[in-house]
């Protein structure tokens, strides 16, 4: 680490003279000169380095997704790697970050369980939360804490009927893409971090849904819609929220 530059010393007070009864206060030295020489100790000093500009205020999004990737030590695909091992014979459907809700349960006695192996992290902490869908359609619902990497809950979606499970087993049968080739293709055009894939659909059309946000650009979140067939590029939006 440099050390700083020693500024020279203030000027003192010259002299305090008595002159017919009344005290004259005079000092050798002005405002001007001492501040000359702070802002020539500044600009020759190696540490001295400029503040960024003030940029405008973030949004309520922005700032949240500020506050959660701060936050975050876990990337979206070994969050994805570990919530997919959960689910025998899984497949990835979706993941997000988000922040852990107010409900989030663990085992009342701290005793791990198959649904919830690890305690839940605090409310509002991030966590990656998954969509695992079985080889039959069946979709689990899998909590990954994106501070630590490990599952604190996971279960099966409890409303799904046969359609529902027929569904999702055709859509993932098609999208040959992978989730990762699609976040690549996302992340080649805009560099920044991913907060969530999904397979969707976009006007008939089967794609992955990609959001990357952006902390160089005040945390703007740009979403990519990828052919999950193809491979291509059929939507791009920014938003600046």
């Amino acid at each position: 680490m440099t050390t700083a530059r020693r500024l020279p010393p203030l000027c003192s007070i010259a002299a305090i003279c008595a002159l017919g009864g009344s005290a004259l206060l005079m000092t050798g030295c002005s405002g001007t000169s001492t501040g000359s020489s702070v802002a020539e100790a500044a600009a020759a000093s190696p540490t001295s380095t400029a503040s960024p500009s003030p940029s405008k205020s973030l949004t309520q999004d922005q700032t949240e997704r500020r506050d959660l990737w701060s936050k975050t030590k876990v990337t979206w695909d070994k969050a994805a790697g570990t919530a997919v091992k959960e689910v025998s014979g899984g497949k990835l459907v979706a993941i997000e970050l988000k922040g852990v809700s107010h409900n989030a349960k663990s085992s009342p006695t701290g005793t791990p369980t198959a649904a919830t192996p690890n305690p839940a992290p605090a409310a509002g902490a991030p966590e990656w939360q998954a969509k695992v869908a079985s080889a039959d359609g069946t979709v689990h619902w899998v909590e990954v804490d994106a501070a630590n990497g490990k599952v604190f809950r996971s279960q099966a979606e409890p409303d799904q009927d046969a359609d529902d499970r027929r569904k999702i087993a055709d859509r993932l049968a098609k999208a040959t893409q992978t989730p990762a080739q699609a976040v690549k293709t996302a992340t080649d055009k805009t560099k920044g971090q991913v907060s969530a894939v999904s397979l969707d659909e976009n006007d008939k059309k089967l794609v992955w849904s990609v959001d990357v946000v952006s902390p160089d650009h005040d945390y703007t979140k740009t979403t990519y819609d990828i052919d999950a067939a193809k491979g291509t590029v059929v939507r791009e939006h920014t938003d600046h929220d």
